[in-house]
């Protein structure tokens, strides 16, 4: 429901001004017309979703990975049907890691720019900082400098910091009679001048075209200019990953399954064997150690033909779980096997109350730190699924986010905190009467956890790369 709600945009009002008056194509129709087929990943659609933005749905630009003339892209593209394609500084945070992922992956960028500039009330957290708005040209630039592809359509109103986006690309389209593309456009002409200039005048594509020479491509409609980028990105001499054609066997087990898989509930943990063999070619799984540290599940195995290491949370991270995690990572980055990590972080154990407790808890702790440095360390990609509850240090050590894994999605179950909000302390019944000032804080503490700790808070945030259905686990 949140997903529909999302694609359409800034509302009906806003598409039919889109569609009709200006008669421009909706963003995902333009999407359509670039790519070779329908195997898009769209990118943490929900970005932007209830952020204290007033009326705005979400982040008004759409990323995502898809292939034009067999070469994997990534596209950033302007959705002016939210407040007209204007820049939110989750929008900002949206773009940058769309261009992170360019950069790790020598993905060729597609930008379909579409957008009235930044949003002035919001400038402080749009502008400034070294993360903020101005490190999108920045980053262009790196990427020109490291040979990564970049190309460009002026589909719409082009103006302010989105003038550069294009400007900056190797090759660029504009529109006729759509595409504008000015750093001030005719208002502000009229309030420094005095002068009455129209769009098309001041910055169309025809004065791009022949006069200024922004534009290298002029396009008559916009199925002229995805045509257009599909001719350049074929002339770019930029070798396609070699696909390796692999047959490979479907698990034994249906992943609709998955969905029964999924946990609402965390005060136990499921097997997680069930859901890898919903998951691997064949139901195929070579378990590593698999005796040893059974709260940790660690093996190989293949993915639609490509073979993975598995890290797959079991239950509490023991000691001895956390010295096989940190041995099995070494292995996949000494042999060169990407990861796929399944984060299901399970409840605390009592914390300790007697010496010896305390010896065992430290050397868990000791144990965790050397397969955290073990997973920080491995130079190979990672790609983190969070199945169920992912807590505090077992994070880290599953390679959350601040480890910087290459993709990391969330089942829509998911929770992420710091803490469980489940284990806070309590206060016994007998001092309620005594503590009910503390008691009502910590009721209030307990509820804004929970609430900050749902998979669609993160999502809403850029804390990750999108919630995925179980289901579609393995095609993601």
């Amino acid at each position: 429901e949140l997903l529909e709600m999302v694609s359409k945009g800034g509302g009906e009002n806003a598409i039919l001004r889109h569609t009709q008056r200006n008669r421009k194509l909706f963003v995902r129709e333009r999407l359509k017309m670039l790519l070779d087929d329908e195997s898009f990943l769209e990118l943490s659609p929900l970005a932007g979703l209830n952020l204290p933005y007033g009326d705005v749905p979400a982040a008004g630009c759409l990323t995502g990975i898809g292939k034009i003339c067999g070469i994997w892209c990534i596209f950033v593209a302007n959705d002016a049907t939210v407040k007209g394609g204007t820049i939110y500084p989750i929008g900002v945070k949206k773009q940058l890691r769309a261009q992170e992922i360019a950069m790790q992956n020598r993905l060729v960028s597609v930008y379909l720019v579409d957008s009235g500039g930044a949003f002035l009330p919001l400038q402080s957290e749009l502008f400034p900082d070294k993360s903020h708005g101005g490190r999108l040209f920045y980053n262009e630039a790196i990427m020109s400098a490291m040979k990564i592809p970049q190309v460009a359509v002026v589909c719409g109103s082009c103006v302010a910091g989105g003038a550069y986006v294009p400007t900056m690309a190797e090759e660029a389209v504009i529109i006729d009679k759509i595409g504008t593309l000015f750093l001030a456009g005719p208002p502000l002409v009229k309030a420094a001048t005095g002068e009455d200039v129209s769009p098309e005048d001041l910055g169309g594509a025809k004065l791009h075209s022949k006069v200024s020479g922004c534009s290298d491509h002029f396009a008559s409609s916009e199925k002229e200019a995805y045509e257009c980028i599909r001719n350049i990105i074929s002339t770019l001499n930029y070798e396609p990953l070699p696909e390796r054609v692999t047959k490979y066997d479907r698990p034994l087990y249906s992943s609709d399954e998955l969905l029964g898989l999924a946990p609402q509930s965390y005060d136990y943990t499921l097997p997680v064997k069930l859901i890898l063999s919903r998951l691997m070619d064949g139901s195929r799984f070579q378990e590593f150690k698999a005796d040893y540290g059974t709260t940790l599940v660690t093996g190989f195995g293949h993915v639609e033909g490509h073979l993975v290491g598995i890290v797959a949370s079991n239950g509490e991270l023991s000691h001895d779980a956390s010295l096989k995690g940190s041995h099995f990572v070494q292995l996949c980055s000494q042999r060169r096997i990407p990861i796929l990590f399944f984060q299901n972080t399970a409840p605390h154990a009592s914390q300790p109350t007697s010496i010896s407790q305390a010896e065992a808890h430290t050397n868990k702790l000791k144990a965790q730190a050397s397969m955290m440095s073990a997973v920080a360390c491995a130079a190979v990609p990672k790609i983190t699924i969070v199945i169920g509850g992912c807590y505090g240090s077992e994070s880290y050590v599953m390679c959350g986010r601040s480890f910087s894994p290459n993709f990391l999605f969330l089942w829509p179950n998911a929770k992420v905190a710091l803490v469980d909000s489940r284990h806070l302390f309590t206060i016994p019944k007998s001092e309620e009467n005594d503590c009910k000032g503390d008691g009502l804080e910590l009721h209030q503490l307990k509820k804004k956890l929970e609430e900050e700790s749902s998979a669609f808070y993160s999502s809403a945030r850029l804390w990750d790369d999108g919630i995925i259905l179980p289901q579609n686990t393995r095609k993601v």
